[in-house]
């Protein structure tokens, strides 16, 4: 593993002062969201992400993976060989239970009481006190657990129309994942296994029909990522017959993530999922000052958006909202589904982010790169010993974080 470059950087003073003796270069393109293929992507390898993003003149790029810094060895490998400032993050999906009792969905449209928090710059390379460690990988096997039974009732469901096809967890892991299975995995191979099985187009249908159940099959059998959308959704999802509903073991109460995240030198981060295609948001994110004082209880300063979702103008008002309410902002675009969509941060539609949105991102981007760059020389990041945000030195951490990036993606 090559050694980390933001431990032997200059001290802050010589960063700065070289980089302030420059001319100030345009905005650099920041996406501070991307799931690997060590969690699910659309992505097929950490190299075609890179790829993507030098053609896209994307210059800070964050990986985001669930539950794990697995790849954490890969993405500063190929950061560096391209020159793009790696943030490292992690998601995690946590569990409030009395909203949850309530019916209360937080930014999870369908399940109630989920909440996907995310931890921004993160320590390099990635570790945990012993019993956080225990803690996240018990969730992670959980999940596995649940992942296996998924396969086997969709099992179940193949055999009753072909009995020649099985799908079996061991198959799934060592042809489209890596150490951790997810629902996206499975569907990819029952895609797969499908198509080999059957070459011709009616065969196919007439087999996606069946497994699909009463509403039979409406997407394009051409189209590999809506197929695999559309087996996940009929089969695998809640009314599907291959449905297994998830435990509540499988999740960590909130403030445990959190700890998580703070152990790891990251900043915890909500992960806004803001308004779906009909303009509606969930209750705990319709009004954005509620949303804010809660946010604010749970001692959490930083929001992310991933703007592909949202209508412009909405998504406009929220992040000026938050802004101003001095949080540090980060927008991306996950890449957590089959599509492979731009790396460059697009809202929905395909419209790039105005120079407004793209400044805005590119200051949260400085504040993370910043707290990385304090964090590995051992001395204090964006958050003080309790976990409080200093916000009064703000503009100090975007002038900084200025210094870092530049500085890595120019050597």
């Amino acid at each position: 593993m090559a050694n980390y470059l933001l431990k032997d950087f200059p001290g802050k003073d010589e960063l700065i002062f070289e980089y302030e003796s420059m001319p100030e270069p345009e905005i650099p393109q920041v996406n501070g969201h991307v799931h690997t293929p060590y969690s699910f992507s659309s992505f097929n390898s950490m190299t075609q992400i890179f790829e993507q993003a030098v053609k896209e003149n994307v210059k800070v790029l964050g990986i985001n993976d669930f539950f794990m810094g697995d790849g954490y060895a890969d993405f500063y490998e190929q950061a560096l060989s391209n020159r793009i400032f790696p943030m490292f993050n992690i998601e995690i999906v946590g569990l409030l239970k009395k909203e949850q009792q309530k019916n209360f969905r937080i930014n999870d449209p369908s399940n109630p009481g989920r909440a996907y928090i995310s931890g921004k710059g993160l320590d390099f390379p990635f570790e945990l006190d012993p019993a956080l460690e225990c803690m996240l990988h018990n969730i992670r096997y959980e999940n596995q657990l649940h992942t296996k039974e998924i396969i086997e009732k969709a099992n179940q469901v193949i055999q009753e129309i072909d009995l020649n096809l099985t799908l079996k967890f061991s198959e799934v892991k060592r042809l489209f994942a890596r150490d951790f299975v997810t629902e996206r995995h499975v569907s990819r191979a029952i895609r797969s296994l499908i198509y080999a099985r059957y070459r011709e187009p009616a065969e196919r249908k007439d087999f996606l029909d069946q497994l699909c159940g009463e509403t039979g099959c409406m997407a394009n059998t051409e189209d590999f990522s809506g197929m695999e959308n559309e087996i996940r959704s009929k089969l695998l999802k809640s009314g599907g017959r291959a449905y297994v509903p998830e435990e509540d073991n499988a999740f960590l109460p909130v403030s445990e993530v959190f700890q998580i995240i703070l152990n790891a030198g990251g900043i915890p981060c909500y992960s806004i999922l803001l308004d779906d295609e009909s303009g509606h948001c969930t209750e705990y994110e319709a009004n954005k000052q509620i949303l804010h004082n809660e946010l604010i209880a749970h001692q959490i300063h930083c929001i992310e958006f991933i703007p592909y979702r949202n209508d412009n103008e909405i998504l406009k008002d929220y992040v000026r909202f938050f802004h101003d309410n001095g949080f540090v902002i980060i927008f991306g675009s996950a890449h957590s589904t089959p599509e492979l969509r731009p790396l460059r941060v697009t809202t929905r539609g395909g419209e790039f982010l105005d120079e407004e949105l793209s400044a805005i991102s590119y200051e949260g981007g400085c504040i993370i790169a910043a707290h990385q760059y304090n964090r590995a020389r051992g001395e204090q990041g964006y958050l003080n010993i309790d976990g409080i945000p200093q916000k009064d030195r703000m503009d100090e951490f975007i002038r900084l974080g200025k210094a870092v990036i530049q500085k890595f993606i120019s050597l």
